[in-house]
């Protein structure tokens, strides 16, 4: 075995790493041939002109259209993701209690609307909160939408937080225990907070996907980045250029939270090593003092 082999496969050999580097030549030459046939394409058929992109280099398309959008994205995908969060929080709470019928119920609940699709939701939430009024009119969709999202994702961080308190060292459960903590006491101020910090990058994630999922209120009227590129688009004639644009937005958008997503992992785990580190030199110390001595007194 190589000296640079890791636990998952042997370091590849002289011939292996160059046949690894053709393969690789002979794929991004085949990507960079793809891209300029849909570039030669696209310019064939005007797609490419600057009349199609002039209208994003004036302020009243982003203002009459695109940041509107915008704002409604991040206002469903803000709202939603709060709510779903102490949604999450209570069914994986509820998942894990002692009494049977809160943890069939909070199963049930979890199961089945972590099974629908977020589109069905949004459209049933849209008919029910207009059959029975319970929004005004300029409020359904955006009352839809967030129903939707909240009760898609509240399902999905559920199961991310019972995951994650389950997979904590069992001496977490049975320390608390023995200090007298309630279960209640045990989950707010032991297992939940390190349940968060472990499964943090994949609530970021689920964050990321309500953001995107908001996307889907399109099909019920709701004003969204989606939305309003494409009405700019049905106003200026250049569709192609327009969701480009939107598409660009979005994976700012998204880039950033991923990026939040790192950050927050990362200060983390300096925290946590900062922690570690002054309890064992403390450790170390103590049991260096409570060494016995040998020699004359």
């Amino acid at each position: 075995m190589s000296s640079n082999a890791t636990v998952l496969y042997d370091a590849p050999g002289p011939k292996a790493r160059i046949r690894n580097r053709i393969i690789a030549i002979v794929f991004i030459a085949i990507l960079i041939a793809i891209a300029a046939y849909v570039l030669y394409i696209l310019g064939g058929n005007d797609q490419l002109t600057s009349e199609k992109w002039n209208p994003f280099v004036k302020s009243t398309t982003w203002t009459t259209y695109i940041l509107p959008g915008l704002w409604g994205t991040l206002k469903a995908a803000a709202l939603s993701i709060v709510l779903a969060l102490l949604l999450g929080s209570i069914l994986g709470i509820g998942r894990l209690s002692d009494h049977r019928w809160l943890r069939a119920l909070s199963g049930l609940f979890v199961e089945v609307f972590r099974a629908i699709p977020v589109l069905i939701l949004m459209i049933f939430a849209y008919y029910l909160f207009a059959d029975y009024a319970i929004f005004p009119s300029s409020q359904l969709a955006f009352a839809a939408v967030v129903t939707g999202l909240t009760l898609y994702n509240g399902s999905v961080i559920a199961e991310i937080l019972r995951s994650g308190i389950n997979s904590l060292p069992k001496g977490q459960t049975e320390a608390s225990m023995a200090l007298g903590l309630r279960k209640s006491q045990m989950m707010r101020i032991v297992l939940l907070p390190q349940a968060i910090t472990a499964m943090l990058p994949a609530l970021i994630s689920q964050m990321v996907i309500a953001l995107k999922d908001s996307a889907l209120g399109y099909a019920i009227g709701y004003i969204e980045v989606v939305r309003s590129g494409i009405q700019s688009a049905s106003y200026y004639g250049n569709y192609l250029p327009a969701l480009v644009v939107v598409a660009i937005v979005m994976i700012v958008i998204n880039f950033g939270l991923s990026s939040l997503a790192t950050y927050l992992e990362r200060r983390l785990r300096q925290g946590r090593t900062k922690r570690a580190v002054p309890d064992a030199e403390a450790a170390d110390l103590a049991a260096m003092e409570n060494l016995p001595t040998f020699g004359p007194k």
